[in-house]
């Protein structure tokens, strides 16, 4: 009677396990950049699957990472880090990698981002998005020349006090190296109090840190000039602002952002039907035409709608070099955690 009781619960543990699986196998948990991905999108897959998707937001690549760190690795089944992220989560073991077989519609990325260094292969991501960072200025306000990173660094009397910066450490501290043509990640003493100085003696000319205002601070006017992601500012222009989006000639930041996929995702089925899903040419359009960066994607082209097609932000000069955000070395992270800090205050 006891093996037979045992072998009850041990069925009915089971089923049990099965229904909690097969729901499990419904729902999928993103973690994304605030205003990077339309309700169309999420509807469709729904429609398509059956699988619901709860999307929960973050506004850097610092914070993801604290998140993470914080314990919510295991919670979500994607999530939406930059290049120099990617690298970082690897490197920490929160990574879990797919092959090309449960993602059968791998082939469909660019051949230029299909090997690339922070995830050679393209064993644990897939293009998301990928777009510029420099800044726009509000030619109402300024109409001289906005060819240099001096803009935000160095600002003009018009622009002084009216200007808004990327409340993220990799990209505004990468940016002021530009400026100053040191590299990224130096270890070289001399060089971080030049890095230090530049920024803490431009911040007394900063109104504002934010990342999840950049646009609307320069569609409401409250900010003449900021640092901005490509995509942002192209919104801001459809919204009404009179902002050009600059190409310095010290350079600008590249970055792109993608879908990666976390370990311990405790929907791994639902995080690969959803990888295959935005590597549909159509649905990574609808992405682009959204969000107004550009698709990693190939055929994507006759989905594109022709303002995002033949935007000026998404069409940068010959000229000045875009350069990615490197993942510096721990030991050398904690010195520029150090200026982020200082500034900060």
């Amino acid at each position: 009677m006891k093996k037979l009781i045992a072998a009850s619960v041990m069925v009915l543990c089971s089923a049990t396990a099965a229904s909690t699986a097969a729901r499990a196998e419904g729902q999928l948990m993103l973690y994304n950049w605030f205003e990077y991905m339309p309700q169309e999108l999420l509807d469709k897959f729904t429609a398509e699957t059956g699988i619901t998707v709860t999307m929960d937001t973050f506004d850097s690549n610092e914070a993801l990472l604290a998140t993470l760190k914080a314990g919510k690795l295991g919670s979500y089944d994607l999530a939406v880090p930059g290049d120099y992220m990617v690298e970082i989560l690897g490197d920490a073991g929160m990574l879990d990698t797919f092959t090309a077989e449960e993602v059968p519609n791998l082939k469909n990325v660019a051949a230029e981002w299909m090997d690339v260094p922070f995830d050679p292969g393209r064993k644990s991501s897939i293009p998301y998005q990928w777009g510029s960072t420099s800044f726009a200025v509000n030619r109402d306000i300024y109409k001289g020349a906005i060819d240099s990173t001096a803009i935000i660094f160095n600002p003009p009397a018009e622009l002084k006090g009216k200007i808004n910066v990327l409340d993220t450490s990799g990209e505004t501290l990468t940016l002021a190296s530009l400026h100053l043509g040191i590299p990224q990640c130096t270890a070289d003493r001399e060089q971080l109090k030049e890095l230090n100085a530049l920024v803490m003696e431009a911040k007394a000319s900063w109104a504002s840190f934010g990342s999840d205002v950049a646009k609307d601070v320069l569609v409401s006017g409250d900010a003449a000039a900021g640092m901005i992601w490509s995509g942002f500012a192209s919104k801001a222009r459809d919204e009404g602002a009179p902002i050009e989006y600059a190409f310095p000639k010290e350079g600008y930041i590249v970055w792109m952002d993608n879908l990666a996929l976390l370990k311990d995702a405790p929907n791994r089925d639902s995080a690969l039907a959803f990888l295959n899903f935005m590597l549909e040419p159509e649905n990574a359009a609808t992405l682009t035409n959204y969000a107004k960066y550009s698709a990693g994607v190939t055929g994507v082209e006759p989905f594109l709608e022709p303002d995002v097609a033949n935007s000026p932000e998404s069409n940068p000069p010959a000229g000045p070099k875009g350069v990615f955000v490197q993942a510096c070395p721990q030991e050398v992270q904690v010195l520029y955690d150090a200026i982020w800090t200082n500034l900060k205050k």
